[in-house]
């Protein structure tokens, strides 16, 4: 992925409502009317200085010569199921790395988390995995793959009637509510939000390790 701006927060327009003539999009028809294709399956990304990890030797180290691995969380893929009431979604995704001293096979763990986040700002899941790294004596790069998961309910992740037909319905060029966008209206910003989910993947980083990402 992808860091997103600011961490757990959710923009609107690319989770819910970006694109052209794809589920989730928003196209207006030269300025006459409205059409929303949304999809029910959760955005999936990264939050922003959860994708890399660095471990030092010593650990309380924090200089360029006591870098002792480095690693980077990407090429997240993802696919979903949105064919029954409950919507599955799958991430998965690479991590690779890099280490200082070559020397003897060696394996290192990582852990990573997977969020479910609902409305830009809700956790309403969290889990807890781990990436197993191999060095081969003499190596000094390798990778290795996770996964994360979700379930979201339909209905949870489908949009009012009401609300819909609000930003669906047809305007004619002239009229009052053509020049209102129904995006700007704060009771569909609200009702697009809570029927927003989003799957969030990144390495479990201390207090110390986070801080580090945020200011390097």
């Amino acid at each position: 992925m992808t860091a997103r701006k600011p961490l757990l927060v959710a923009t609107i327009g690319a989770a819910a409502l970006a694109g052209c003539n794809k589920a989730g999009e928003i196209v207006v028809e030269q300025g006459v009317g409205i059409t929303a294709l949304r999809t029910v399956c959760p955005a999936v990304g990264v939050p922003d200085y959860t994708g890399n990890v660095t471990l030092f030797s010593p650990a309380d180290a924090r200089t360029q010569d006591a870098i002792d691995v480095t690693a980077t969380l990407t090429n997240v893929r993802s696919q979903c199921n949105d064919s029954g009431d409950e919507v599955y979604a799958t991430a998965t995704f690479d991590v690779l790395a890099q280490r200082r001293d070559t020397r003897g096979a060696r394996t290192v763990q990582l852990p990573y988390f997977s969020t479910v986040v609902r409305g830009g700002n809700a956790v309403v899941a969290k889990r807890i995995g781990t990436v197993t790294l191999n060095f081969a004596d003499g190596e000094y790069r390798t990778q290795a793959s996770g996964t994360a998961g979700a379930v979201v309910s339909r209905a949870a992740a489908t949009l009012p009637d009401d609300i819909r037909e609000r930003i669906t319905r047809r305007r004619r060029s002239g009229e009052a509510e053509a020049a209102v966008d129904p995006l700007t209206q704060p009771e569909v910003r609200a009702a697009i939000a809570r029927a927003t989910f989003e799957l969030l993947v990144g390495f479990q980083l201390a207090e110390d390790q986070l801080a580090y990402n945020a200011t390097r």
